[in-house]
């Protein structure tokens, strides 16, 4: 066991040793209680890497004393699926405290067929899915299996925990108790490790091993002369995955197409995820750019499409065009600002009740109680327009939507103050 690494040697084998997520497993978590009686939904365990995913899929199964099947969506494929269905079908009857756990780490790499092949097993409780991923279920994970399971979200380790990992990791480990170590400083390992516990204890171990003094003193400048050939590499899992993105979408939003291509190709060149930059490009282009030019939005999304078909290579020449495009658009956050404020006046305000004018009224009872009366339709209107108010009654004549000053909004602000005069005085 002393060959494995240091993350795998200090794994914990139970809620009481599982560090940080304790709005899931602490005394009140929504799953603890779950865990402990081993009745547990389907469920998607979503959160960055390195915060005990696997780990908690492992101590679900053996608090559980259920049979445990695991796969990895880098290597298993439909067959491999079917196989594990078959046994888990064997071992698992129909009773749902011996139902088989199936794990499958990186979820999201399954295609959707690979993920529609688990559905069955999963409707018929045949096995309880857990899936371990990094990415947002609602883009990774078919429909139909995300309906049927449960997602809970990891957090990232504090500073906190993850020195409390370190130091645990010196007591308990009988490798590192061994050795006279003395953690004197940690900036530069948590900097590096980028919230990520494994990747941390790896860098930690390495450290450690290749210091042959009878006292080992761990300093900012040791970790950085150990790791500095990997502090300049794009990690799309660590700290420099959203400083980087960060930094595209700044260069976007501030009209710099060199900036946002030379961040584009760190990404490209790192290995990033076609579907994550294209899917960042859909945002900007309706919150930085939005009505100041819509077509924006419609590049963006054919961009996503066109990637999504073609993948690498040639896909970043797709990602080029649309990210110089939408740098050197014109910018508006009007709508983005109009649905925040919109958003916060419903937070403000309540369920305010629809104007009597705007209900439908489908049934007599409803036309009888005056739903729908003094409804004015639009287009037996001259220029399909007359004035009518569509607010509720509490909060009449508020001003949502300030349209930005660029010429496509600007020719709004005319349109709009010539349909309702001073109430749209910009």
């Amino acid at each position: 066991m002393n060959n494995a690494p240091l993350a795998e040697r200090i794994r914990p084998k139970t809620l009481e040793g599982y560090l940080s997520q304790q709005h899931l497993v602490g005394t009140s978590g929504s799953l603890t209680q779950q865990i402990k009686r081993g009745v547990l939904p389907s469920l998607i365990l979503w959160g960055p890497p390195g915060v005990g995913k696997t780990t908690l899929a492992n101590i679900i199964a053996s608090t559980s004393g259920r049979p445990f099947y695991t796969l990895s969506a880098i290597n298993s494929g439909v067959k491999e699926v079917r196989e594990v269905i078959q046994k888990a079908k064997q071992s698992g009857g129909l009773f749902i405290t011996k139902n088989p756990i199936l794990f499958i780490d990186e979820i999201h790499r399954f295609s959707k067929s690979q993920q529609d092949s688990l559905l069955g097993a999963v409707e018929k409780g045949w096995v309880t899915l857990i899936g371990a991923t990094t990415e947002n279920p609602s883009f990774e994970v078919i429909p139909a299996l995300l309906s049927r399971c449960q997602v809970y979200i990891l957090n990232s380790f504090d500073r906190a925990e993850l020195e409390s990992l370190l130091h645990r990791a010196m007591q308990e480990d009988t490798l590192l108790a061994a050795m006279d170590i003395e953690l004197q400083e940690t900036e530069a390992l948590l900097r590096i490790s980028g919230g990520d516990a494994r990747k941390l204890l790896n860098i930690f171990e390495l450290i450690v091993m290749n210091d042959d003094s009878k006292k080992i003193i761990i300093t900012n400048d040791k970790v950085l002369q150990q790791v500095q050939q990997n502090t300049v590499r794009y990690d799309k899992t660590g700290e420099q995955h959203y400083d980087i993105i960060s930094a595209f979408i700044k260069s976007i939003r501030g009209s710099d197409p060199n900036g946002a291509v030379y961040w584009l190709a760190r990404m490209i060149e790192g290995g990033e995820d076609l579907k994550f930059i294209a899917r960042r490009l859909l945002i900007s282009a309706s919150e930085d750019i939005g009505n100041a030019n819509p077509t924006a939005l419609i590049m963006a999304n054919n961009a996503f499409q066109a990637v999504s078909i073609i993948g690498y290579p040639e896909a970043r020449i797709i990602l080029s065009q649309c990210t110089i495009y939408l740098a050197t658009s014109p910018k508006s956050n009007a709508s983005y600002m109009a649905i925040n404020k919109a958003q916060q006046l419903v937070k403000q305000t309540g369920d305010l009740s629809v104007p009597l004018a705007m209900r439908n009224a489908p049934t007599k009872l409803m036309k009888e109680l005056g739903y729908g009366d003094d409804y004015k339709y639009s287009h037996d209107y001259e220029n399909n327009f007359i004035a009518q108010e569509f607010l509720p009654n509490e909060i009449t004549n508020t001003k949502l939507y300030e349209p930005g000053n660029n010429p496509r909004e600007n020719s709004l602000k005319t349109y709009l103050k010539q349909l309702w005069g001073d109430k749209y005085q910009y």
